[in-house]
């Protein structure tokens, strides 16, 4: 399909769906479920999906679903949204306000999911048009916010016979019209840590008496942190912060134990896999310096989000041809967590950022009550990812030959 032909294509479907597209997001947004709660949310998807004569498989739990558009000839391509909210209360002052209290669409990603809806019709009409060149899986992925569902995904057979997947995720620091993209990480591992120290305990006059079990916790909270800090490739970005501290109950009794959390976070996928290990050691080694008893739990999160660089040419050559040269922009890596990691541990893709300011407009934060997108950015999003997926699915060989094929 040519170039010109695709985007005139786009425009008369955005031209007929744009304001449906809102109004389903809005819909989202006023009934928002929270990870592996997306009852509503995956029945509302899948209504549509079968209304557009496609037929959605619902994951076994109940939430969350795959659906194919086209056949099987030709290569596949797998295009994802995450469908759950978060635990906050919503504190816009707008018409779709969320209606159950405390819980929201604070990470967009009931946006997501509209734009993946939006680009699934588009792709439907195109298949049945003859002029889908190979098949597109849909994957509405319950509880990213948990995580778990991108592996719930995998476990059923979700990115079987993929050749790449592609992801957008909302990024308030953008503005629409824009997509933030950037080879390697582009999103950070991220693991829970919780240390438990035990020790005789005693009283603060006799200290010397006893394992000082208040200052060998403080020891840890700072040494472990700066021995990592020394012991992993700076370039990694290996991080451990604490959040959470507790010990004691009077002021002059030193306790038998204490515990501390924190989160381990890492943009290097090698340093990730060796991290627990080395916490460990280093954990003991500090740990008897002073004379107590550490333990430590360890929690898998998710690794680092690494783009293929492949992926990111082909979905630059996209968002060009789409929303207009200079539309792709240099992201920043983050440091959050994000489940689409798990997607590309097995097979290549990219995930990008898909800007949702308004031009000089207020700058909003995920994870926030307030947070709210300018809506122009779901015809935006539905426009990249339908021409990703054509992108992709024309690849004969290196990048010229798709420009070739799309010109």
């Amino acid at each position: 399909m040519r170039g010109r032909e695709l985007r005139g294509e786009l425009d008369a479907f955005l031209a007929e769906s744009e304001q449906d597209l809102v109004a389903f997001r809005r819909d989202l947004h006023m009934h928002p479920e929270l990870a592996f709660a997306e009852y509503r949310t995956t029945q509302r998807i899948a209504e549509r999906l079968t209304a557009a004569g496609l037929a959605p498989s619902v994951l076994p739990r109940g939430t969350g679903l795959i659906c194919d558009v086209g056949s099987g000839d030709g290569p596949t391509i797998a295009l994802r949204a995450d469908i759950d909210a978060l635990p906050l209360q919503d504190e816009k002052d707008v018409p779709y306000h969320s209606t159950v209290a405390g819980v929201c669409h604070a990470c967009g990603h009931d946006v997501h999911t509209t734009i993946l809806l939006g680009t699934s019709l588009f792709l439907a009409q195109q298949a049945a048009a003859g002029l889908l060149p190979g098949r597109v899986r849909l994957i509405f992925q319950p509880a990213e916010e948990l995580p778990g569902g991108a592996l719930e995904i995998m476990a059923h057979g979700g990115i079987s016979g993929v050749d790449r997947i592609f992801g957008l995720h909302c990024d308030p620091r953008v503005d629409v019209g824009q997509i933030g993209l950037r080879n390697g990480p582009i999103t950070s591992a991220c693991d829970k840590l919780a240390v438990k120290v035990s020790g005789p305990g005693g009283h603060t006059a006799r200290p010397h008496l006893t394992a000082d079990l208040v200052f060998a916790l403080a020891k840890i909270l700072t040494e472990l942190p700066a021995a990592l800090s020394r012991r992993v490739d700076p370039r990694s970005s290996l991080s451990l912060v604490w959040g959470k501290v507790e010990a004691g109950s009077a002021a002059n009794a030193i306790p038998d134990d204490g515990v501390a959390e924190g989160t381990v976070r890492c943009l290097d996928e090698n340093a990730w896999h060796a991290a627990p290990d080395l916490i460990k050691s280093l954990l003991e080694s500090v740990a008897g310096a002073y004379g107590v008893e550490a333990t430590m739990d360890y929690t898998r999160g998710v690794p680092p989000v690494v783009n293929d660089e492949v992926s990111v040419e082909m979905l630059t050559e996209a968002a060009e041809r789409a929303l207009g040269a200079g539309a792709v922009v240099p992201t920043q890596q983050s440091l959050g967590g994000e489940d689409f990691a798990w997607y590309l541990e097995s097979i290549p893709g990219a995930f990008a950022r898909l800007g949702t300011r308004s031009p000089d407009g207020f700058t909003y934060d995920i994870h926030q009550g307030t947070f709210d997108v300018d809506e122009e950015a779901i015809s935006m999003g539905v426009r990249v990812m339908a021409t990703t997926a054509l992108t992709a699915l024309w690849e004969v060989g290196p990048l010229d030959s798709i420009t070739s094929a799309l010109a």
